[in-house]
């Protein structure tokens, strides 16, 4: 069916172009990558990005010559069922969510992932949820200390811990980390992104829990946010694009990791 000519721009620096775009770009410069593709992958290419934001920005992907129509709406409907086999949560048999938690939860192989970047270092996360991120670092060897406002959602997080063994490396906390005296090595947040949040621009006063928090008393504050967070208003931090790891997600970053300077060296 041809050869066609696929512009995406503008790439952050941060972001791999070959895992998230696929073979064949190369860089033009100035955050564009350029590729000559089969039809159906480039259709893959602009249906996988279509309206997707990134650092603050929204892709742009064109396509020369355009593609036919049968094409694309195949394209659409091969990338609707990839995106059922995604990357799990919690894999134990007898895990507990509630509605919230069955969207939000940091995948158990990449929480795990995050909880050996920390090297046993002392992790508090301040609002752990069902207690997907707090397990991760516990069963990676780190003291937490998990905080979480709800009390039904911490009772969630406390029988998974005890499910997988780590629970009496956590310590729970019933409370507003607001409101909380807390210190240590690592402070983490996952705060509440919204919804649409991959098609979104989402400007960094949308996560109000990372400015309540950041000048507490840490040696780093890590932040787990979504991919179209506005990265330019955190010039300090290093950044890392978290992808899946099942078929459905391998090429979509699932979201993105702050680590920042805290305030205490």
């Amino acid at each position: 069916m041809g050869v066609h000519c696929v512009t995406v721009r503008p790439l952050p620096r941060w972001a791999p172009a070959e895992r998230l775009l696929g073979p064949g770009f190369t860089e033009l410069g100035e955050g564009a990558w350029e590729a000559r593709l089969p039809a159906a992958a480039a259709a893959d290419v602009a249906t996988r990005l279509r309206g997707l934001g990134l650092a603050g920005e929204a892709l742009s992907v064109e396509v020369r010559p355009r593609l036919p129509r049968p094409l694309v709406r195949e394209a659409r409907a091969e990338d609707a069922r990839r995106r059922r086999d995604t990357t799990p949560g919690f894999t134990r048999p007898g895990a507990r969510l509630d509605a919230e938690g069955r969207w939000s939860l940091t995948p158990e192989v990449l929480a795990l992932a995050m909880g050996r970047l920390a090297a046993g270092r002392q992790v508090v996360d301040a609002g752990c949820g069902a207690g997907g991120n707090a397990i991760g670092f516990a069963r990676a060897g780190s003291p937490v200390t998990a905080v979480e406002l709800d009390p039904a959602r911490l009772e969630l997080a406390r029988h998974n811990a005890r499910l997988y063994g780590v629970a009496d490396r956590i310590h729970f906390l019933l409370g507003d980390a607001q409101q909380l005296d807390l210190s240590g090595d690592i402070l983490f947040l996952d705060p509440p992104w919204g919804v649409d949040y991959d098609r979104a621009l989402t400007p960094l006063s949308a996560l109000p829990l990372f400015a309540a928090l950041r000048g507490l008393p840490f040696r780093a504050l890590w932040l787990k946010a979504p991919p179209s967070l506005d990265t330019r208003a955190l010039p300090s931090a290093e950044i890392s694009p978290i992808f899946g790891r099942a078929p459905g997600d391998l090429r979509r970053i699932k979201f993105l990791l702050l680590r920042i300077p805290g305030s205490v060296t």
